[in-house]
């Protein structure tokens, strides 16, 4: 049974993975909980490359088309510039998410048919006909990555003329390269690291009254109502929304609302102990530091870091709706190994590759890594 954007009863099912290499391990988790619709989704490659990783969260609001648009395409974005190839991973990251010269390139890549066909497959159109993909929480598999990275090329169709979604997503990414954490935030979602039991954010949470956030928006023509953007989204920055990125005399910085990345950039050591990406299901319910502290417990007892994750949600989780801890729920947990090792990522023992642990069930899904979870409607409110 449904009341409107949340359900009667929450889905507490959580699909969970776990993997690592020679120098860290990760534990990762997701929850539909009290709400109508799983719009959550999520990226996890403890070897993008042989001295790379790469994890992401990515929040949707109006539908979960752009947020598993993200999932499948940032990281391979990130890949295949040329700055990363010259070893400056800041700027490949900020190119990925907004490219200077021509837009946004996630928002630059859903419009068009491609754009609308690649939304569609991904559940925004296609499976309230269809009930494709339903059930599952998605991410998409490591294999994929070396896939599809060639450029984007146009197709023609009915929807040529596709100016991109509505509907969008929060990106929060944490590469790590040799000894650096860089982190590239657009959005509310957030990534604390937790240096010797403090917790340190990595990333900022992108709302509409922040000065810088409050100027932009007023500067380009929007306002501010009740906290939301033109009234309606409750977070200054975000991948898709195309209709509060129409001002063609403005770049893509500049507009009412804008996929521009904060990039955040730290050495690791020896007082590093991890890492958490989440959502602001999480962060609504628990501060950067109650939640570094709770992870640090749970580690006392704790060997599977999937399984603390778990018992993150279950500590937000809300008895009742609506109110807090009555949202989508999504971490990831990164735990470095020591002493921490800067040149190689890969474990002698284990033959060059990564592992990575996933529930039985998801080798039948499609060839996807962990799934995406469904639901019977879009939510009608922007988060």
């Amino acid at each position: 049974v449904e009341m409107g954007i949340y359900l009667s009863t929450p889905k507490t099912e959580k699909v969970s993975e776990d993997g690592g290499n020679g120098r860290l391990r990760y534990g990762l988790s997701s929850m539909q909980g009290w709400r109508s619709t799983m719009e959550d989704a999520h990226a996890a490659y403890p070897d993008l490359d042989s001295s790379t990783s790469f994890f992401g969260v990515y929040d949707g609001h109006g539908g979960k088309g752009v947020a598993k648009f993200c999932a499948k395409y940032l990281h391979q974005q990130v890949v295949k510039h040329e700055a990363y190839l010259a070893g400056d991973i800041g700027t490949s990251l900020q190119q990925s998410y907004l490219r200077r010269i021509d837009g946004c390139r996630m928002d630059e890549m859903m419009r068009g048919q491609r754009g609308w066909r690649e939304l569609a497959i991904l559940g925004d159109k296609m499976d309230k006909f269809t009930g494709m993909i339903e059930g599952l929480i998605w991410s998409p598999r490591s294999g994929e990555v070396k896939r599809n990275i060639d450029d984007w090329p146009t197709e023609e169709g009915p929807h040529s003329d596709y100016n991109g979604p509505n509907s969008g997503s929060t990106a929060c990414v944490a590469v790590i390269r040799k000894n650096q954490l860089l982190v590239a935030n657009a959005g509310d979602s957030r990534c604390v690291l937790s240096r010797k039991g403090q917790a340190h954010e990595m990333s900022k949470d992108h709302k509409p009254d922040l000065e810088l956030e409050k100027e932009r928006i007023l500067n380009a023509g929007g306002f501010i109502q009740c906290g939301r953007v033109n009234g309606t989204l409750n977070l200054a920055r975000a991948i898709g929304d195309m209709e509060l990125k129409k001002d063609k005399s403005l770049p893509a910085e500049k507009q009412i609302l804008t996929a521009n990345p904060d990039i955040n950039t730290v050495e690791l050591g020896d007082d590093d102990d991890f890492f958490v990406l989440a959502c602001d299901g999480i962060w609504d319910c628990m501060s950067s530091q109650q939640l570094v502290d709770f992870v640090r417990e749970q580690l006392d007892t704790e060997t599977k870091l999937s399984a603390v994750c778990e018992r993150v949600f279950d500590r937000c989780l809300a008895p009742s709706a609506p109110g807090e801890g009555c949202d989508n729920m999504t971490m990831i947990l990164v735990q470095f190994k020591k002493p921490f090792n800067s040149d190689s990522p890969k474990n002698p023992n284990d033959s060059g590759t990564s592992t990575k642990e996933q529930p039985a069930s998801s080798d039948q899904q499609h060839d996807r890594n962990v799934h995406e979870t469904d639901e019977n409607s879009e939510d009608p409110e922007s988060k």
